[in-house]
């Protein structure tokens, strides 16, 4: 019986949306509440260690709900030699870095960086080998090459 042909994982370019991760936001929420808590325990003075507990409890919360409200972007790394892209503009310096179950792709775009932080609710395990893949291929393929002149 005839074999398949192997396949090709570098023909197809690499396409992943990103979105704001409710884990995330949930573990903003869950810091933000054990904030008065943890101040009050402090060495602080009572009533200081609460109002600063309650800042803090109001500024997590507020990052976690703009967290939440941040739209959410496209990625496509090219098998070729063509830029990478977030939103159909062209990147530079794109990275990979994996700390754990966290996956954190950061680029450069006219002169700043840039990072989006992928936790396990929005990229899968096989979707972020896909992407560990084509960032590894896109990265190499772009490089000058490593001879002595």
């Amino acid at each position: 019986m005839p074999r398949p042909p192997p396949s090709s994982p570098g023909s197809a370019p690499f396409q992943r949306e990103w979105h704001p991760s409710r884990w995330q936001c949930r573990a903003l929420i869950a810091m933000g509440a054990v904030m008065p808590w943890a101040l009050w325990a402090t060495d602080l003075p009572a009533p200081w260690g609460l109002a600063l507990g309650m800042v803090a409890l109001a500024g997590t919360w507020w990052e976690a709900w703009r967290y939440a409200r941040r739209p959410g972007c496209v990625f496509v790394i090219p098998a070729d030699e063509d830029p990478a892209q977030v939103d159909g503009e062209p990147v530079e310096a794109l990275q990979m870095r994996r700390r754990g179950p966290l996956v954190q792709l950061a680029w450069r775009h006219d002169g700043r960086r840039h990072w989006r932080l992928f936790w396990p609710d929005t990229l899968p395990q096989g979707q972020a080998r896909e992407l560990r893949l084509a960032v590894r291929a896109h990265c190499i393929s772009r490089s000058p090459p490593a001879v002595a002149p």
